[in-house]
């Protein structure tokens, strides 16, 4: 189906400023134009594309459900021309940047192998990364301080009217230093008691999953606890100790395969969780942003697959 070509610039300019500001009358001084103008605008879009965009009221304009859908192609649409005739005026072709806000779960293979992937396939290309809890990560993305933000996080509250897109599951597992205590003796589960126990930070979406292993097998976790989301840490510590480190499997993923760490096997593995891309549905994604998703849906495919790493 070919695209309407009544559609000008203007109508998706105006459209986005109002799902911006919720508001003709702000998006109307936004954009130095007449409240009757833009409306008369946002008329003639609604007309060619045969449904209404926006619900009026006097406390402002919210999106219908068409107009949310329309959203997400007419932002990148228009950030993308944006940049692209931004590039070409200046003569010079800049970097583009995207802003990442990385959870610890994926920081260790997902995000590097996402931005090894992105560098060989553009060449001008920025990747800034964030790393923090989720509740931070998702209020800077809310604020529009990021693009995208990676990781488990459909536990946390302010996931509320944000996007989320499942990438793959990703379980919990125990792991200790090569030669530990546990390795070699017949053990209880109520042995691992014995020993300092790593942990996420309590209050964190991971730290949920942790404390569910633990309820599936009646373990109380010991006075003696290092709770961290620092990963180059919690490795360093349990390699260097007897302690236990309650770790994303995919944080662990190398160590286990090269020896360094060993998993306790304990028979059964919590279920996991869902690992993906947390995104503003409310303010338009960058290209950069765009060619990010893009990768991260083809490496999080190969997850599930099982063809990666």
């Amino acid at each position: 189906m070919n695209i309407d070509t009544r559609i000008k610039f203007r109508h998706l300019v105006c459209f986005l400023e109002v799902a911006r500001q919720g508001s003709l009358a702000r998006a109307a001084d936004k954009l130095s134009v007449s409240q009757p103008a833009l409306s008369k605008t946002l008329k003639e879009l609604e007309n060619l594309l045969a449904t209404p965009l926006f619900v009026r009221s006097k406390s402002g304009a919210a999106l219908t459900e068409a107009g949310i859908a329309f959203l997400r192609y007419a932002g990148p649409s228009v950030q993308a021309l944006r940049e692209g005739v931004s590039n070409l005026r200046s003569g010079v072709h800049d970097p583009i940047e995207v802003r990442l806000g990385v959870l610890s779960t994926v920081e260790s293979l997902l995000v590097p192998e996402v931005i090894c992937r992105l560098h060989a396939r553009h060449s001008t290309l920025v990747v800034s990364v964030v790393t923090g809890p989720s509740a931070y990560l998702l209020s800077r993305l809310r604020l529009g301080e990021l693009d995208l933000v990676v990781g488990r996080m459909t536990e946390s509250p302010e996931i509320l009217g944000l996007s989320f897109e499942h990438l793959y599951s990703e379980s919990m597992t125990l792991v200790v230093r090569r030669g530990h205590p546990l390795l070699t003796h017949l053990w209880s589960d109520k042995r691992l008691e014995d020993y300092p126990l790593v942990l996420p930070l309590a209050g964190t979406t991971i730290r949920k999953f942790a404390d569910s292993l633990f309820v599936q097998h009646g373990i109380s976790p010991p006075r003696q606890r290092l709770e961290t989301l620092s990963l180059t840490l919690s490795r360093r510590y349990v390699q260097c100790s007897d302690a236990i480190w309650v770790a994303p499997f995919d944080a662990v993923r190398q160590d286990l395969s090269s020896g360094e760490l060993m998993e306790l096997d304990l028979d059964v593995r919590e279920p996991g969780g869902s690992v993906g891309l947390c995104s503003n549905p409310v303010l338009p994604m960058p290209l950069a942003a765009q060619w990010c998703v893009e990768v991260l849906r083809e490496v999080g495919q190969e997850y599930r697959e099982n063809c990666y790493p």
